[in-house]
């Protein structure tokens, strides 16, 4: 990610409420719900990290989804709440 985060994109799987609560910044908010209509937005050449507030529920949720669907992607152990702690 250091190496080239221009190809890094961080998606915010939460509510656009939570989001608004407290994101992680250059994050964009895509709940999971609409992640299958919005993912023709994404680059395959793209490193994409889904986060949600503690990591590993619905942000792993969607890394599989997009993994399953030729993306390359992993979920952010910790969420938003890791990554301002």
């Amino acid at each position: 990610m250091q190496q080239s985060p221009e190809k890094v994109l961080i998606i915010d799987v939460r509510s656009s409420e939570e989001y608004t609560d407290e994101h992680i910044p250059a994050a964009v908010n895509i709940s999971l719900y609409e992640l299958e209509n919005r993912s023709k937005e994404f680059s395959k050449e793209s490193i994409i990290v889904t986060a949600c507030k503690k990591g590993g529920g619905r942000s792993a949720q969607a890394a599989d989804w997009l993994r399953q669907n030729g993306f390359n992607s992993g979920w952010l152990c910790g969420g938003t709440t890791g990554w301002f702690t």
